[in-house]
């Protein structure tokens, strides 16, 4: 991929002004709230508030799980919706994990992406759990060995998508808001979404904020919805998630000590291959001005050492270089390795390409069972 423009700062090698691998920075806490402190200001999240009201639409047991499917309101926009998940008849307070579903061009499907709730599948969810999740919403299976399991609609997904209704006639394409469950009109939703995405960066630039920052800032709120809750007990609490849901943990996980174990899978580089090979093949939910100047993407995640981590790549994985992907997994090695953590840190490469399959699962429930049990 050609690039016609100075990237000298950004293809350097040597670590960035707040990266902890920096000699400079011996004093972890000192590091991390530095460069805590900097991201923020680099993501410039709006103000969400603090937890929100949830109202419980419904409640009900399905396939051995209790089911609940919430919303709550943000200061803007319609409801965020969610589904929580735990094993039926449990009692007392259960580790929590906050499930984050990916992005995969799809912005019709959210929380539906990982978790079912009932026999009737819609069609092209069926084909997304077997394209990357081995056959199995995995959400639904973390949940049967023990856990509180809440997964919410990301900003500008499912619930929190952009109805066509509310944007102006001349880029709506000749689209409309009806039959909103037929495959045809929701493929042709999420192309237009695909397009769309441009216009929501550059809004969201003129708001102040970034898109990533807006995600982020949402994602806290189900934390606090997750936590809050009187049966999961808040010092057992991690997150993760596929793509999409892997950049989520990567912001989430490093900005808020609420994680106590986070998995990000598929979507772990650097951002030397997002601007020299990859940066076509991503949404705008990952791009944050300046901050490649001050932490390399992997370094985000690594805010949280000496907290426990997990990243889980593909080899074959079309979305990222390999050598890049290696290079990440060095970073983060180097910085839990610093901070004398190096056995709460650890990375797997696996065959094949971008998904969150069967086996990729049971290292990462293995993961959480070792660090929130």
């Amino acid at each position: 991929m050609a690039v016609y423009m100075p990237t000298d700062p950004l293809v350097d090698n040597g670590p960035a002004t707040f990266s902890f691998r920096r000699d400079e920075w011996s004093d972890i806490d000192t590091w991390r709230q530095a460069a805590r402190q900097q991201l923020l200001a680099r993501l410039a999240p709006p103000d969400t508030g603090n937890t929100p009201v949830v109202t419980v639409q419904e409640q009900f047991v399905y396939d051995d799980l209790h089911v609940e499917h919430l919303s709550w309101q943000q200061p803007y926009g319609p409801p965020t919706e969610a589904i929580f998940l735990k094993p039926a008849g449990a009692t007392g307070k259960l580790p929590g994990v906050l499930a984050l579903h990916d992005h995969a061009g799809k912005k019709y499907f959210g929380k539906r992406k990982l978790a079912q709730t009932s026999d009737n599948w819609h069609p092209m969810m069926l084909d997304h759990f077997d394209e990357y999740y081995g056959g199995v919403p995995w959400a639904n299976q973390l949940a049967k060995q023990g856990y509180a399991v809440l997964v919410p609609d990301a900003y500008a997904f499912a619930s929190r998508r952009v109805k066509l209704a509310d944007v102006p006639e001349e880029i709506r394409a000749g689209l409309t808001d009806e039959h909103p469950e037929a495959p045809e009109q929701i493929e042709a939703y999420n192309r237009w979404a695909a397009g769309h995405e441009t216009i929501m960066a550059r809004s969201l630039f003129c708001a102040g904020t970034t898109w990533p920052g807006v995600t982020v800032a949402e994602d806290q709120r189900a934390l606090d919805v997750l936590c809050s809750r009187s049966d999961v007990d808040d010092s057992r609490v991690g997150c993760g998630g596929l793509s999409g849901g892997g950049l989520r943990t990567v912001f989430l996980g490093g900005i808020d000590p609420r994680v106590q174990c986070a998995v990000c899978a598929g979507m772990m580089t650097t951002w030397q291959d997002f601007l020299l090979y990859k940066s076509h093949t991503h949404t705008w939910m990952i791009y944050v001005p300046l901050l490649p100047q001050e932490m390399d993407y992997p370094e985000i995640l690594g805010l949280r050492v000496p907290l426990p981590t997990m990243v889980l790549n593909n080899s074959d994985d079309s979305l990222f270089t390999l050598p890049e992907m290696e290079r990440a997994n060095t970073m983060l090695h180097q910085i839990y390795a610093k901070a004398g953590a190096e056995d709460q840190y650890q990375c797997h490469f696996y065959p094949g390409p971008h998904k969150f399959d069967l086996q990729m699962q049971a290292t990462a429930f293995d993961w959480f069972e070792r660090w929130l049990k």
